[in-house]
């Protein structure tokens, strides 16, 4: 779907392409309440990305929450039976990192799990490349395999704060002080700038991955990484133009696994799509089941909404002493043209239109175009 050619604001027509692309795949939308009991949300308060939570109290006693996060909700009512394949269009609620106050956001993402296999995981990955270039052509998906990350973690003598600061550290690509941390725990030199070098290391499959193998060669096992390129090599040639192998994306190990990815569009800072495999999160919430998903963060797309809403509508049409038959033809006619109309009987104030149109009697004419 071109979401180029509806009109309707930049954000519905991205959730409209966005639904259309993941039912054409055979997700089917999902739909939850606004709340949840807060002991769900309490349980996992280091999944969620604020623990700034909104609750109040039903009228049967019980303590619940304005939901912070769509994927706990679903972990949490769904059955382990068979493999389930759902999207979701919801709002989440959490405090805004600037102001810290609370805001509801869009978020729209989908969630594959049960029986998760390397076609599923291929699938999920095409359909979170794919949601990237809806929005914007020039997207890029960075992806990264935790268990390889994890490998690596394993064989350093760090401590369980020293491996949670060893991983924001990877994740800012903050070298010099990942340097200082390896060096304090007393990681042979050659040893920490490989691991370093690997964390750092950015580009296509087909160039980073061998380098990635030479470099952890009898310092961790490759078997994630071999798994990667499996998985990568599978996907469609514009699929893969799209992927940059990037092992300082790293998520929460405690319930993230495997492949995780980011993904980025030009003019936004952040990432505006994040994702992976969360069996942990599974396990840790009592489910014997493997897990993969994504959601697109609406909020990190505003600034893009706002170059895409430069114009109030298309076209305005002005109209005086002209035959209400001959009015409705000429909205019609100019709406089959360039989309939207805003039939007014005078120019209002504070608005923005690209044409610019007359219709006085029965003549039409163009007042001015703006490029």
């Amino acid at each position: 779907m071109d979401i180029n050619n509806l009109s309707l604001g930049f954000d519905e027509r991205l959730i409209f392409a966005l639904r259309g692309l993941y039912e054409n795949n055979g997700y089917r939308q999902y739909r939850m309440s606004k709340f949840e009991e807060y002991d769900l949300y309490a349980r996992n308060k280091d999944f969620l990305i604020s623990d700034s939570i909104i609750t109040f109290t039903d009228m049967d006693g019980r303590l619940l929450a304005l939901k912070p996060d769509v994927t706990l909700s679903i972990v949490k009512n769904l059955n382990d039976d068979g493999c389930h394949k759902v999207y979701y269009n919801e709002n989440v609620y959490r405090v805004t990192k600037g102001n810290r106050s609370f805001k509801e956001i869009m978020q729209t993402g989908l969630e594959c799990f049960g029986l998760v296999d390397e076609y599923s995981l291929c699938e999920v990955i095409t359909l979170a490349a794919q949601s990237l270039r809806l929005i914007s052509p020039d997207s890029v998906l960075d992806v990264s395999n935790l268990d390889l990350i994890s490998g690596i973690l394993e064989r350093l003598p760090l401590s369980a704060s020293q491996k949670a600061e060893f991983l924001r550290l990877v994740g800012e690509k903050n070298t010099h002080e990942l340097y200082a941390l390896l060096d304090s725990c007393g990681t042979e030199k050659e040893k920490a700038e490989c691991i370093i070098e690997v964390v750092s290391t950015y580009g296509s499959a087909e160039t980073v991955i061998p380098k990635i193998e030479m470099l952890l060669l009898g310092i961790a096992d490759t078997t994630p990484l071999s798994n990667l390129g499996k998985i990568i090599a599978a996907l469609d040639s514009d699929i893969k133009k799209m992927i940059k192998i990037d092992f300082s994306v790293v998520d929460n190990t405690k319930y993230y696994n495997g492949i995780v990815f980011k993904g980025f569009v030009p003019s936004v800072p952040t990432a505006v799509l994040s994702g992976g495999q969360y069996s942990r999160l599974m396990t840790r919430m009592g489910r014997s089941c493997d897990a993969v998903g994504f959601a697109v963060y609406h909020d990190t797309l505003e600034r893009l909404y706002d170059e895409q809403s430069e114009f109030d509508s298309e076209v305005l049409l002005i109209y005086k002493n002209c035959p209400l038959p001959l009015l409705c033809e000429t909205v019609a006619d100019l709406k089959a043209k360039y989309g939207s109309v805003c039939a007014m009987q005078q120019e209002p104030e504070n608005t923005k239109y690209r044409r610019v149109f007359l219709l006085d009697g029965d003549q039409l004419k163009e007042l001015k175009k703006d490029a």
